[in-house]
């Protein structure tokens, strides 16, 4: 007598294969998704104000009177602000 059914290892093989797939996938798509949120915060922090800056200068040589530079401001997720 046999302890597993004849076609359990034919079916436990593929879904055990797809189910490493999909941790491969969801491992990929969340460090993407890291990824993605350092480079926005750095171009927020590190080239926004460089930016404003430049415009500012611009503006000033066109006689153009611009509001003051936005703060930039960080949302989490979890609804925490932080300002930077």
């Amino acid at each position: 007598m046999h302890l597993f059914p004849s076609g359990f290892f034919g079916v436990l093989v593929p879904v055990l294969v797809q189910f490493v797939l999909f941790l491969r996938w969801l491992h990929r798509r969340m460090r993407n998704d890291e990824i993605v949120r350092a480079f926005v915060r750095d171009i927020a922090a590190n080239h926004l104000p460089h930016i404003y800056t430049a415009l500012h200068e611009i503006a000033k040589q066109q006689g153009i009177d611009l509001p003051e530079t936005p703060m930039v401001r960080f949302v989490d997720l979890n609804g925490h602000r932080r300002s930077s």
